[in-house]
């Protein structure tokens, strides 16, 4: 009994130095990835992710349009993201997202949804609308749950295979 309890505790001691570790190379990529990345974009944002890894958000913007990017820490930066929205401004009040792009169920798309909406509010912009298109309709449903999800309303006609998304920030 008391052997299994010491042998339990050398077992966190050596999960807490394995966690650290990974924690210290993430921390130390960040710091390298913002410096190469601040080199051509904008960066946003540091955040986590669902499984506490460390990301760097990032931006491209003209004066129309923009894609809101995000690289995750546990790899060098060479120049690609791991996930974008690619949205525009259709007015002074409205965002509307063009495309989602990257890697699905690692909670990037949610991140970069969460900073989405923090720079259109920063910005005074009310609503961000989407539309679904037929190339969606193969994972309708899971668009729809992340939308709802993110408190867009989202309406969607399967039999012409179209939808609409609308975020109104009141």
């Amino acid at each position: 009994m008391v052997y299994t309890a010491f042998l339990e505790k050398e077992k966190d001691k050596e999960e807490l130095k394995q966690e650290l570790d990974t924690l210290e190379i993430q921390l130390f990529r960040m710091q390298n990835n913002i410096k190469e990345i601040a080199k051509r974009s904008e960066v946003i944002s540091i955040d986590q992710t669902k499984d506490d890894n460390w990301t760097v958000i990032f931006a491209d913007k003209d004066s129309k349009t923009f894609q809101l990017m995000l690289h995750d820490c546990r790899k060098p930066f060479r120049g690609n993201w791991d996930s974008a929205i690619q949205a525009e401004y259709k007015d002074e009040n409205t965002l509307h997202i063009a495309d989602i792009k990257g890697e699905q169920n690692k909670g990037y798309g949610s991140l970069l949804m969460k900073h989405l909406k923090e720079l259109a509010r920063q910005e005074n912009v009310q609503y961000i609308t989407g539309d679904l298109v037929k190339r969606d309709f193969d994972h309708v449903e899971r668009l729809k749950h992340f939308y709802t999800k993110h408190y867009f309303d989202v309406k969607i006609d399967h039999v012409n295979q179209y939808g609409e998304i609308i975020w109104n920030d009141e």
